[in-house]
């Protein structure tokens, strides 16, 4: 599969066809969020930030690694008191500004390592950390913290990268990627699952999504755009292809199959008791 995609990737591109109508350009991020939303992100109707993870006005919920604040936003409007850290003092006033629009009841700031946590224990009703624990040095210490702070019957929401994704970009991405401080360490899903039952956690699903986010990096990689202006060829010729997937009559049954073989991230929704 990999010597494939980079045959694809180095080869001579084909011929546009003629176009007779402009068609409108697919926005690669927009299009990421229907389809993580497709995967259980982000439901407005039942309220849960993943499917298994609900939350309400009583919640007291806590992101670790809160990143652009999506999640913490779509937790703040379901009114809970919100609680983000980050290490990035940028990122959290960031959230921050991003979060006054929200109803949340109270909103806690805390720019942190994490190694100790600023909180007092039995703090949150919901924890959430994604794609953190593949950057920190120990990830039984992170989880620990996590642990702590979470009251008894708290939810954990729980996401790394999975290795079919990060196996794939290893000898495309750009050396830095798998460099302090992004990703140190690659997770199997046995060891995942390891590392939070052994952090004294009830695993109660462990699931997986992310195809069209695994094959976009592989092409923004060949691709060598900036973030901030991922404008490419390459990258929107796929976001056409997978636009053109999702409103395909069997669109949803290919993403699942296609998510099933390589999967940008791998989510954790566990207890603790």
């Amino acid at each position: 599969m990999l010597s494939l995609l980079k045959k694809l990737t180095a080869g001579t591109p084909a011929p546009a066809a003629p176009v007779a109508d402009k068609v409108e350009k697919v926005d690669p991020y927009m299009l990421g969020l229907h389809d993580a939303m497709l995967s259980g992100w982000f439901n407005q109707q039942t309220g849960e930030l993943f499917t298994g993870f609900p939350v309400t006005a009583e919640d007291t919920l806590l992101d670790v690694g809160c990143g652009d604040g999506g999640n913490v936003h779509f937790c703040g409007m379901r009114g809970a008191k919100i609680i983000i850290a980050d290490i990035d003092a940028a990122k959290v006033e960031a959230t921050r500004q991003r979060l006054s629009d929200t109803p949340a009841r109270d909103v806690e700031c805390h720019v942190t390592d994490c190694n100790p946590l600023p909180i007092a224990d039995a703090t949150a009703t919901r924890v959430v950390s994604t794609e953190v624990i593949e950057h920190v040095d120990d990830p039984a210490q992170f989880l620990a913290e996590l642990v702590r702070v979470g009251k008894p019957g708290a939810l954990y929401l729980l996401s790394v990268p999975h290795p079919s994704s990060e196996d794939l970009q290893k000898d495309i991405a750009a050396p830095e990627y798998f460099q302090k401080p992004n990703h140190i360490r690659i997770i199997s899903e046995e060891q995942f699952k390891a590392m939070v039952s052994d952090a004294g956690l009830e695993v109660l699903s462990h699931s997986q999504y992310g195809f069209y986010w695994s094959m976009w990096m592989l092409l923004f990689w060949e691709a060598k755009v900036d973030f901030s202006n991922a404008d490419h060829p390459l990258l929107n010729h796929w976001a056409d292809t997978w636009q053109a997937v999702l409103a395909s009559p069997r669109g949803a049954q290919i993403k699942q199959a296609l998510d099933a073989v390589v999967a940008k991230s791998q989510v954790i929704i566990a207890r603790k008791p």
